[in-house]
């Protein structure tokens, strides 16, 4: 059980790469732009847990569905993931927002018509 909280990351990712290709939001969009994006966020966000970790607020928490791997001091692997996963949503969902509030909008437009 010590890798389920890795294999949900790695699953929601995969939901975030599929719904990506589908609508050609990110990487489908500029993979150029996206692969230096998303490394970026999750590296900014890394240099903020190190230093939450550094000041005693961050600390990893003990449980069974973790491989307890870690990358640095109360740093576990799945955080990296994790990272990407948070990266990659937000990016997804910025590019996907105006396809969302278009297709609203066509909606409210023709349901007018009628």
């Amino acid at each position: 059980m010590g890798v389920l909280y890795l294999v949900g990351l790695l699953v929601a990712l995969t939901g975030m790469v599929v719904l990506d290709r589908r609508f050609g939001l990110f990487f489908w969009r500029d993979a150029r732009r996206a692969a230096v994006v998303l490394p970026v966020g999750i590296a900014f966000f890394l240099v903020w847990d190190l230093l939450g970790i550094r000041s005693g607020i961050f600390f990893r928490g003990e449980t069974s569905f973790m491989t307890g791997l870690q990358i640095a001091r109360e740093l576990p692997v799945e955080e990296v993931f994790f990272l990407a996963l948070l990266c990659y949503l937000t990016m997804n969902l910025a590019a996907g927002m105006p396809l969302v509030l278009s297709a609203t909008q066509g909606r409210r437009t023709r349901g007018r018509r009628s």
